[in-house]
């Protein structure tokens, strides 16, 4: 028989905690390491026990969830975090999964859906609920709306088309190689949604990231 699963559990509410606890306990698959009452207290005892699967809540006071996988990824801790909470909005879920999160769900979630989820976080599968899994999709899927900044790097050298100076004059005052001025503008085309240098000129201008006072550099 393999070793059971061990666990680390996060809740702010003593209840949940102590049902969560209870569940884990009763199977002979998991062993429960510890419990912590926020994302902080989660950190430090993730360091001490070195959990395979941390089951975190998301929103509690003091370090949130979110924050919390932030600090267990700085630190080096290998454990999976599962979330498991309430909230399914997209401004708590989207932070979570870019935070680190190996899997996301519900806390209305059966047991052994639970339980199959704890056991595919350890082996390190992405678990979402059916509708986080449906609001990521759907937000992939969605068109972006944003425009992309550029780096401050990306403005020099698109300053420097703007000033008619070829890729080998813009590497040398910029002190770069041919080849990295090049990658910049390909960064410089996607980001601004165009296909060649006068283009991006003018998506410059239209952006504000250009201005007829614009010196040469």
């Amino acid at each position: 028989m393999s070793e059971p699963i061990t666990l680390l559990i996060v809740d702010d509410h003593p209840v949940v905690r102590d049902g969560l606890r209870g569940m884990f306990a009763g199977d002979a698959r998991f062993t429960v390491l510890g419990e912590a009452a926020d994302g902080a207290e989660a950190v430090t005892l993730a360091k001490a026990l070195a959990p395979r699967v941390v089951l975190l809540d998301l929103r509690m006071p003091g370090m949130g969830g979110v924050a919390a996988i932030r600090a267990l990824r700085e630190c080096g801790s290998t454990a999976h975090v599962l979330v498991l909470t309430t909230y399914d909005a997209d401004h708590d879920v989207l932070p979570a999964i870019e935070a680190g999160a190996t899997g996301y769900l519900l806390k209305d979630t059966p047991r052994a859906d639970l339980f199959r989820a704890v056991e595919a976080a350890a082996r390190g599968e992405s678990v979402l609920s059916p509708a986080v899994a449906a609001l990521v999709l759907g937000r992939l899927r969605a068109p972006k709306t944003e425009e992309e900044p550029l780096s401050p790097r990306e403005v020099e050298v698109l300053e420097l088309v703007a000033a008619g100076v070829n890729n080998r004059e813009a590497a040398r005052r910029l002190f770069l190689s041919e080849a990295t001025v090049k990658t910049h503008l390909q960064h410089i085309y996607a980001k601004l949604g165009v296909r060649d240098r006068a283009a991006a000129v003018a998506e410059g201008f239209r952006r504000g990231l250009l201005s007829p006072a614009s010196p040469p550099r």
